[in-house]
């Protein structure tokens, strides 16, 4: 029996009240015509990864349109039709691989137009429906094979796509992982266009907005420490009942808060065998994020898990921890993080390694920032994509590997020390 699949849900609460995001909207909208859409994160970059080489023009075009947090959503918004309309003349061409690639381009510039809603309203609702028909065409016409699946949860079901690698036969079991996004970003950015890390090395993927990520909070599924604690056996338990998948071979990446929501997936999941998690967020009750950067973060947040109240929403934010919960860790962690990490500072951690007992390895960027890019540690030194998904591969095989600490240098040295 296929799983219902949950309705979007239109609240008419308003935006989440956020003093900061008010009083210093004329402030961010300043610092954006100075610096441009990447003024907080290198947003217009992590959405171009998976795109490929032809979409470079759409974002170089979308960077010079963004002049203000208002043209960010309008800026996407047009690339979208304009990719979608060109995949479907294709289509009608019998142009498959254009179209296929052109649908997947449009699914993500739909989803990167919905970043501005922090509500669940018309809008937002119709951005997600087109984001996701874009993405059902792509899958229809993809390299390998791809289905839309929702994860049994509590009463209603999360939504993700499962991908299998491109030469995947039948009878056969092979490895996976689940595939956490951050804050900012969403499932359908999960796997490349061409040349995914994952599925490359014969690994599958399934890729979630788990809760209060993205498409989650339209289907009424907020953030909380208990939801994640709940999604961490459902998305394991649907993995591991999939005829092609070895469930003794699961593992679990996440990025940004991702890294967060992938921790305590773990923790609270003791079939899985390894972690990689990046771009950290494991500040426990998330103050230096929330209070002293980009007030869009914490905007963005209180809509995720449900909150209009910033003051019910401070004192619920002191609910995010890790802590009483990486004690509980007995899989393979890998965690990249930079020395200047700015939203969540490298001592929050240091000290959650401090706590973990399981086999582990902290690689450490030096001079680089939360988005662990732009700075020479990261350019010559081990490229942390590269080498999550060459680790995973390796911990899934069941290989070992010593607990250790790096230190990647702006030469690209690598200094190793052991925990």
């Amino acid at each position: 029996m296929s799983t219902p699949h949950p309705q979007p849900i239109i609240e008419h609460v308003g935006e989440p009240h956020c003093r900061r995001f008010s009083e210093q909207r004329w402030s961010i909208d300043n610092i954006i015509q100075a610096n441009g859409i990447d003024w907080d994160q290198a947003r217009s970059f992590y959405l171009q990864a998976p795109c490929g080489i032809e979409s470079l023009a759409d974002f170089a075009a979308i960077r010079q349109r963004v002049k203000k947090m208002a043209d960010i959503g309008p800026a996407f918004e047009a690339t979208a039709r304009r990719r979608e309309q060109r995949a479907r003349l294709a289509e009608e061409a019998d142009e498959l691989i254009t179209a296929r690639d052109n649908y997947f381009m449009a699914a993500v510039h739909w989803g990167a137009s919905q970043w501005t809603f922090d509500e669940n309203n018309e809008q937002n609702i119709f951005l997600n429906q087109k984001k996701r028909a874009c993405y059902a065409n792509y899958a229809r016409l993809a390299d390998h094979r791809v289905e839309p699946v929702w994860i049994p949860f509590k009463d209603t079901a999360l939504p993700a796509w499962y991908h299998l690698p491109p030469d995947y036969v039948d009878g056969q079991k092979v490895p996976a992982v689940v595939s956490i996004p951050g804050m900012d970003s969403f499932k359908e950015c999960g796997v490349a266009l061409y040349g995914d890390r994952w599925l490359n090395r014969g690994i599958a993927v399934l890729a979630v907005d788990g809760p209060g990520q993205y498409e989650s909070p339209l289907l009424g599924i907020r953030v909380s420490m208990e939801n994640w604690v709940a999604a961490a056996p459902a998305l394991y338990n649907w993995l591991s009942t999939r005829p092609e998948i070895d469930g003794d071979k699961i593992g679990v990446v996440g990025a940004s808060f991702g890294s967060f929501f992938g921790t305590i997936v773990v923790a609270n999941e003791p079939r899985f065998r390894a972690a990689a998690v990046s771009a950290t967020c494991l500040e426990p009750g998330c103050h230096t994020i929330f209070e002293e950067a980009s007030p869009t973060f914490k905007k963005r947040f209180m809509w995720m898990a449900g909150y209009t109240d910033e003051a019910k929403f401070d004192q619920f934010v002191k609910t995010l921890t890790w802590e009483g919960h990486v004690e509980r860790i007995k899989c393979a962690y890998l965690c990249f993080a930079g020395e200047a990490e700015e939203l969540s500072p490298l001592k929050y951690t240091e000290q959650l390694f401090a706590q973990l007992k399981a086999p582990k390895r902290l690689v450490v960027y030096q001079d680089a920032r939360h988005g662990l890019s732009g700075v020479p540690s990261v350019a010559l030194g081990p490229s942390p994509p590269v080498l999550a998904a060459d680790w995973m591969m390796a911990r899934l095989a069941g290989k070992p590997f010593p607990s250790e600490r790096w230190y990647v240098t702006g030469t690209g040295q690598v200094n190793k020390t052991a925990y």
